[in-house]
Formats: structure tokens, sequence, C-alpha cells
């Protein structure tokens, strides 16, 4: 079932368009069935259902651009997130980061600190970075182009080396029920990962990723110690983190 789901996930991202009935045939299994695995998809954010079938879902496809076009959405927002951390975070002196470019600006105010050691597994921030300070070390593993970075076992393997006073973390999604979502399995799990190596678990989003769910959960709630984001949450996401114990700053 699991291999199906992903085939039709695939079969959505790349036509825009499913039907039922087509893939009832393609498959061979029933138009009930097909309905339940359209569900599971709709759940995840990645499609939206019509009728008779469902299209790709556009916050989802937005998802899945390439590295150098999110570096642009919201750069604004993303720099008033990076300003609230690096003042908050100044002194630490070891970090693991992921490569999600609300995280690139975040880390690119670091640069100078030469007692600040990263770990991570971006390959992009090597680029940007080049004449920084602060010591950069990579995890290696497989090259994915269109992120920018790096992932598989190799990769994961390399983070159960070290222990971090702080992780940074991007995400496409926050839910209060779904948690922390991704739209790449490979890069939610290393995300998961470094969670567990670090003293402090720090979230960056900006406005935009509240209220959506993406195709993978890396995160529960109760493993984030701050949530950092460019404008003022509604009422209830401040009520929800306060119950969560979790330290909001905006």
């Amino acid at each position: 079932m699991a291999k199906r789901i992903d085939e039709i996930r695939q079969k959505v991202e790349t036509e825009g368009e499913v039907f039922v009935s087509d893939l009832s045939r393609i498959y061979n299994v029933t138009e009930e069935t097909i309905r339940r695995d359209l569900e599971k998809l709709k759940n995840d954010g990645i499609i939206t259902r019509t009728f008779g079938g469902a299209v790709l879902n556009t916050t989802s496809q937005n998802d899945r651009v390439h590295f150098f076009k999110r570096k642009g959405i919201n750069l604004e927002g993303k720099k008033k997130i990076a300003k609230l951390l690096v003042d908050k975070f100044i002194g630490v002196n070891t970090m693991m980061i992921d490569n999600s470019t609300t995280v690139l600006e975040a880390v690119k105010l670091f640069k100078d600190n030469e007692n600040l050691t990263a770990i991570t597994f971006s390959a992009q921030i090597f680029q940007e970075l080049d004449t920084c300070k602060m010591k950069l070390v990579s995890t290696g593993g497989l090259y994915d182009e269109k992120n920018r970075s790096f992932y598989g076992k190799p990769a994961k393997e390399a983070m159960k080396k070290y222990n971090v006073d702080l992780v940074l973390l991007g995400c496409k999604g926050l839910d209060m029920e779904r948690g922390i979502t991704d739209s790449s399995e490979g890069e939610a799990d290393l995300k998961s990962e470094m969670a567990s190596r670090a003293e402090c678990v720090v979230l960056l989003a900006d406005h935009s990723k509240f209220n959506h769910t993406a195709f993978v959960n890396f995160l529960d709630w109760d493993r984030i110690d701050y949530l950092i984001t460019d404008e003022k949450p509604s009422h209830e996401w401040l009520e929800f983190c306060e119950q969560m114990k979790i330290k909001l700053m905006y």
C-alpha cells in the first residue's frame, strides 16, 4: 500500500491531476481503495480532492521548488528571525544546522564567531560562508542537487558522533495536531536525528508555515524548546505554545 501511495503522489506531482477510475485500473484495486489512498495524501497536504479525483495542492507544490527559488521567498521575514536568534544565542559553542533557507540566513550572522562549531548536511552553506571564521563540519552523504544538500544513511551515521548545545531547524509546515512537517522524507529523517543530538531544539518558521501540513512529520511539539517567527501568531498559537512550554519569540 505504501508503495502505491508513493507512486500516486509522484504521479500527481508530475501530471498535476489524477482520477480515481484511472488509478483503479492502473493498480488493479477498487475505486474505494484509491479513495482511501487519496484521503491519506489529502491529510498529508499533498493534494486537494476534486470530483472523481484530485489535483496537486499548490502549497505542496511550492514546498518542492528549487533551493535558489526558496531562498528569495519572504527574505525579510527570514532576516527578522535570524536577528532574534543571534541576539538570544550569540554565545553558543556547538550546533547542528539543517539546509533550510531560514536557517541559512541565521547562520550568516554567526559566521564570524571563531569559537563556534556547526555540523550540517547542507552543501550550499559552504559556498555562502566561504570566508567565515566559525568551524563548519559536513556530514557528507548522497548529494541532492535540487536542495543543495546531502542525505541518506552516511549523513545520518555521521551525526551520531556529535552532541551539541543547539540545533536549528526549518520546516515546511506547523500544525497543532500533526506537529512539525517537511516535504522530503530523507531530510525529515536527518532533522529528527539532529534534534536527538541537541540539548536545545530551536525551530525557525516564518508566518506562512503556521496551520500548514507537509508530506512527513519529523518532530513532535514536546521536543521543541524555542519557536522563532517573524510575526505575532494568532491567539490560539500563543496559548498552544504556552501550554506546550515552548518559548515563543517574534
